[in-house]
């Protein structure tokens, strides 16, 4: 069965680019009033971004490279910037 897609650009250094699809509708499920779809999908990249590095980083069994967990503080204080609140606080538990 065919579903209609709601289609998403990004942007990267170097001139890359992907289009992403995702149901029609579905980033509107998650927006409040007046925000646009298209910031909701951006929150997400973030979140994912910043809750895996932070599972990389804690919750590993091996070592982690130094400049991975460099990484990981940087993307948890672009998770604050973004929402206003760590992302300790967001996910009910700290390291």
């Amino acid at each position: 069965m065919a579903t209609e897609t709601d289609e998403f650009a990004i942007e990267g250094p170097g001139d890359t680019n992907e289009m992403v699809e995702i149901p029609a509708g579905l980033a509107d499920v998650f927006t409040e009033q007046g925000e646009d779809a298209t910031a909701v999908v951006a929150d997400f990249v973030v979140q994912a971004f910043a809750q895996q590095t932070h599972a990389v980083v804690h919750h590993s069994q091996d070592g982690v490279p130094a400049d991975l967990e460099a990484l990981n503080d940087q993307m948890e204080e672009i998770f604050e910037e973004r929402f206003g609140v760590s992302l300790a606080d967001a996910m009910g538990h700290d390291h």
